[in-house]
């Protein structure tokens, strides 16, 4: 079979994906083909994977001349292709133009208003109506499309990279800390509007009975602007950056915590359970499924339950170990990566 695959702009957990289907359809014979910016290729190195990488510039915001330049280069490029399968929804919409009837993979919803909430619709109808089949990362994305009128709607099967052991011990990692004796809540997101951080600072501002240490693993365009409220405010907040040391992260953490606006099948949720470590995490978009009683949701932006359900993993008798063991549970019933190639494999047969 010739598959091939079309992608916009991404560093996260959208390029590992779609890293995993190649490696997986290469391993069992298929031809791939990756479409989509240099920058991917650059990161995630596709054709090292056994996939024939092409350039083309599916930029992450609308650029007409540039835009109908990709739907010609993917009508070009897909020609002989049995199956084009897109990723994210700009990706999707310009698959859709250049070829009716691929198949396209919805990972993030929109959380933003205004003019790009406008371009969004306008790129959610494309889809609905000439994609062949919509994968959907959550049941509130799957539910959108179908009113849309989207052919055939199903879930999509996503699962993260088993974690590496930890090199570090957890008191290594709170010696390097700095947190004595505090409980640490790690959280692991891009310093972005989505991830929800305002909520995250102020549910650190307290009051607490004991001062657990909140940590944040990341990068993003609000670095500066959390840097400066955590100063200001003299938060028990840490701001890491970018780090290679997860695995080392969640075994020194109480739990993982993970205030946003909405997800899709975050990887990092799926990580932290395959590690034990329970989360603390919005009631929003896939989480739900994923969590399952492997921690405790809260709906998005309450400050007082985020504060309470914390303090309830620190205070009450046994509910950190109750936690951790259902996470533990939850990890293990994570589908691996060859269930996720077999899962689009059906669909593509289909």
């Amino acid at each position: 079979m010739r598959v091939a695959f079309v992608l916009g702009t991404t560093s996260g957990g959208t390029g590992r994906h779609v890293l995993m289907l190649v490696e997986g359809l290469v391993r069992r014979g298929h031809r791939v083909l990756v479409a989509g910016p240099r920058s991917v290729e650059e990161q995630f190195s596709f054709g090292a994977a056994g996939a024939r990488f092409v350039e083309v510039g599916v930029s992450d915001r609308p650029h007409p001349v540039g835009d109908l330049r990709a739907v010609a280069a993917i009508r070009r490029l897909t020609r002989g292709a049995d199956v084009v399968h897109a990723h994210g929804l700009r990706a999707g919409a310009l698959a859709a133009l250049g070829r009716p009837g691929p198949v396209v993979t919805l990972h993030n919803a929109l959380t933003a208003g205004g003019f790009v909430g406008v371009v969004y619709g306008v790129l959610e109808r494309i889809v609905a109506r000439r994609a062949g089949h919509v994968l959907a990362v959550s049941p509130d994305l799957a539910e959108r499309m179908t009113g849309l009128g989207a052919r055939d709607v199903r879930a999509a099967v996503v699962t993260a990279p088993v974690p590496p052991p930890a090199k570090r011990t957890p008191q290594e990692v709170r010696d390097e800390l700095g947190a004595g004796n505090r409980p640490i809540l790690l959280t692991i997101a891009r310093l972005a509007q989505q991830k929800g951080l305002e909520t995250l600072l102020d549910v650190a501002a307290g009051p607490w009975r004991g001062e657990p240490l909140f940590v944040v693993a990341g990068e993003g365009p609000l670095r500066g602007e959390l840097e400066r409220r955590v100063e200001a405010e003299r938060l028990p907040v840490r701001l890491l950056g970018n780090r290679s040391d997860v695995a080392d992260l969640l075994g020194a953490a109480v739990a993982l915590v993970m205030p946003s606006r909405w997800e899709g099948q975050p990887l990092t949720l799926r990580e932290a359970l395959m590690t034990g470590t329970p989360a603390i995490a919005s009631d929003v978009g896939g989480i739900p499924e994923i969590l399952g009683d492997g921690g405790i949701l809260v709906p998005y932006g309450d400050v007082g339950g985020f504060r309470g359900a914390v303090q309830e993993l620190l205070s009450a008798p046994g509910a950190a170990e109750r936690l951790a063991a259902a996470a533990t549970r939850r990890g293990r019933e994570m589908p691996d990566g060859d269930d996720v190639v077999e899962s689009v494999l059906a669909v593509y047969r289909s």
